[in-house]
């Protein structure tokens, strides 16, 4: 892969070279015009899959930008979208020609709109909702139709708002009760209490929560207003990147100093990873180590509602506003408090403060525990992610720490290994491919594929094998990339067995960063960003591809995430699954009984208790997820909420499962732990959590199981040649 993509890289420049991109390219030298032309050019010549760019390409660019322009349908009239058709058909000839002037139609009425609608949401937030009538918001925003006057753009902007403000009003009643509450529980008589809170009517509680909804959206109106000309072009130059495939995106200046800074791990914040889903900011990921996972309140799937700075009164609506704005208000100085109002993934609103603080990568590297199981000793290896320095390849990488760790694990008497891939997004080739030799003596790890290029086995030539034992590879929906690359190939080649959800992401391919600045000589337009844009494709070394299908675990075990569409497939505009021919390569030669311990598993999954609560819960999940019509009725909207409380209680007791196994570190890391308090915390929350885990509790049963086997089949076989 890596002569490949050099090549690739150098064929691109000597192409840029000869074609002289300047800024003054053109009779009108706009940035805009290069931006679309150097973009245009680079996903022509340099993507897996290029894009023929003609009406059905245009109308896709077209439906996808009005619906980020305009998601909820409270802006544009069907007047405007009429008015938009017109180019329809005719944005792949703008493409082609470097022209704007939809871009320049759309962007003006838009902020046209947006000025219009500040008089409409502030009339609306005038007046009293009445939560006594019977009506229902429906959140199908796509099925929604564009308003044909402002009459029914006003009562749009109503729901929506009564939407949002039965919430404020159900917290501001909730608040209050607890309040009196809590003044009753420590006075005994709440009336002979000075300080006791004054009891509120629900008319001055239904004016509280429009005054919050009306302060929220005016915050919000500010961060749009401070948008620029150049942040919305950036919409729409990614509105048409976004067709080639969803791992394709344009950078603007900021944007790639924001993706720099996240590659060199180190920031000040809460350590999470952020996303915009559905115009709303949620937790993608908890960054081991950090203030979040140290508070360990806050989990993937959260959702972000406000933010509050510890100097302010007032919380900060952060819905709507852009994943680059709300994380300004998140990250901060170290020592700091912020507090973020977040929808819990079971729809609880819960307020969370945390102090901010250095967040360092440093859980990202591969650590190991060891735990007796039936009297044998196993090691677990967590690995985060495939990191490497590209600076320095000899500098310290996913491949060197795990052998580094088989070696102490094989020391302490390890018997039996499980990889716990579970998370993990992917990362380095390179290093994916050096630890897939550590378990086989040598051959194809994986096989890549460059646009118009011959195939490339990429080897493992080191005939020494680090682990000859049992393995099992634990994965989940969230295991990507170079975490699917080594789960197939042990698959591939029947040399441990992958334990986790029904497959995992399924995403096949690779992609590269580039500089658009590379490519122009005596610019005079400043920074023009840079692309990332997919070069290549993986595949399996049996010749099929881990695009979209992922890789299918061998047992599969229920988690909460089980019926919610999260993978590859349900991105928009992914590449295909294809297949090529399958690399040369012979199957593990060991006297470990595969399929006998795979339906042991089986069987022992069906009648886990545990795991039947799980798949219960995660039905529900799926269900609150899927939900799209609310009451409007405040007895309605809290006879629900109080419903869907009482049934997430049976699923409380998921949070006392425990094993009886106890997970200790290596000798080196204990001598650590004594001079290190913070990594002693780590790995004591790490060990906890290890003991609840039944995915984990699974995955030791089947290295045991599996260990049982080797003595029988090589009886079996010693038997046969005798």
């Amino acid at each position: 892969m890596q002569r490949n993509y050099k090549l690739l890289l150098l064929v691109l420049l000597l192409a840029f070279a000869s074609c002289s991109f300047t800024s003054k390219k053109f009779d009108d030298p706009s940035k805009d015009k290069l931006l679309i032309q150097l973009v245009s050019y680079m996903l022509e010549e340099g993507h897996f899959n290029p894009q023929e760019l003609n009406d059905d390409f245009s109308k896709e660019v077209f439906d996808d930008y009005l619906e980020q322009l305009d998601p909820f349908k409270r802006y544009f009239y069907a007047s405007d979208i009429k008015e938009f058709e017109k180019y329809k058909n005719d944005l792949d000839d703008q493409i082609k020609d470097y022209d704007v002037s939809f871009f320049d139609l759309t962007y003006n009425r838009l902020v046209q709109r947006i000025e219009e609608s500040k008089v409409i949401y502030k009339e609306v937030l005038s007046q009293p909702f009445d939560f006594t009538i019977d009506e229902e918001y429906s959140t199908q925003y796509d099925q929604l139709e564009y308003v044909k006057n402002k009459k029914e753009l006003k009562e749009r902007w109503r729901k929506q708002l009564k939407f949002s403000t039965i919430a404020n009003y159900d917290d501001l009643i909730n608040e209050q009760e607890r309040d009196l509450e809590l003044a009753a529980s420590k006075d005994g008589d709440i009336q002979s209490n000075n300080e006791v809170p004054v009891k509120k009517s629900l008319v001055e509680l239904e004016k509280e929560a429009r005054e919050s909804t009306l302060k929220s959206l005016n915050e919000l109106y500010e961060y749009i207003d401070d948008r620029q000309r150049q942040d919305m072009l950036s919409v729409y130059v990614n509105a048409i990147v976004g067709e080639y495939d969803p791992h394709t995106s344009y950078f603007a200046p900021e944007d790639k100093e924001r993706f720099d800074t996240d590659i060199s791990g180190n920031f000040e914040g809460i350590g999470a990873r952020l996303q915009k889903k559905m115009d709303v900011i949620t937790i993608m990921e908890i960054i081991t180590g950090g203030p979040a996972w140290r508070q360990n309140k806050l989990e993937v799937g959260d959702k972000i509602l406000k933010v509050k700075q510890e100097d302010e009164e007032e919380a900060l609506n952060v819905v709507g506003m852009r994943t680059s704005d709300a994380v300004k208000f998140i990250k901060g100085p170290k020592g700091t408090n912020v507090t973020l109002t977040v929808k819990k993934v079971d729809g609880t609103i819960e307020d969370i403060t945390i102090t901010r603080d250095v967040v360092e990568m440093g859980e990202t590297y591969a650590k190991s525990s060891t735990v007796i199981k039936d009297g044998k000793k196993f090691g677990i290896i967590d690995l985060p992610r495939f990191y490497v320095d590209f600076d320095d390849v000899n500098n310290r990488n996913a491949a060197s720490d795990v052998k580094k760790e088989i070696e102490r694990l094989k020391a302490d008497g390890m018997e039996g290994l499980v990889i716990d891939l579970r998370n993990n997004g992917g990362g380095s080739l390179q290093t994916v491919i050096d630890i897939a030799g550590f378990f086989i003596k040598e051959g194809p790890v994986v096989q890549v594929k460059t646009s118009r290029e011959p195939k490339e086995v990429l080897k493992d030539r080191d005939r020494s094998i680090v682990w000859d034992g049992p393995l099992v590879i634990l994965v989940n929906e969230f295991s990507a990339s170079a975490s699917e690359i080594l789960a197939a190939a042990m698959q591939d080649y029947k040399r441990g067995i992958i334990i986790g959800s029904k497959q995992t992401f399924g995403k096949g391919t690779v992609q590269t960063v580039f500089d658009l600045n590379r490519m122009v000589r005596n610019n005079t337009n400043g920074d023009m960003g840079a692309l990332k844009f997919t070069i290549q494709k993986f595949y399996r070394i049996n010749g099929g591809s881990n695009q979209l299908e992922g890789v299918k675990s061998d047992v599969v075990i229920p988690n909460r995430y089980s019926y919610i569409d999260i993978g590859e497939k349900n991105e928009d505009n992914p590449l295909p699954w294809s297949k090529i021919e399958s690399a040369d390569y012979q199957e593990w030669d060991s006297y470990f009984d595969y399929e006998t311990t795979i339906a042991k598993s089986k069987a022992r999954m069906a009648n886990n208790e545990q795991l039947k609560l799980i798949d219960a819960n995660a039905q529900w999940l799926k269900k609150m997820r899927d939900r799209e019509m609310f009451s409007l009725n405040y007895e309605a909207y809290k006879a629900q909420l109080d419903a869907n409380e009482n049934e997430a209680k049976r699923f409380d007791q998921l949070d006392d499962y425990s094993t009886s196994l106890t997970f200790q570190s290596l000798p080196y890391e204990l001598g650590l732990m004594e001079e290190d308090s913070v990594l002693k915390e780590k790995r004591e929350r790490w060990h906890s959590s290890l003991s609840k885990d039944v995915y984990i509790e699974e995955a030791l049963n089947v290295l045991n199981d599996l260990k049982m086997t080797y003595g029988i089949k090589n009886k079996v076989a010693t038997s046969v040649k005798n």
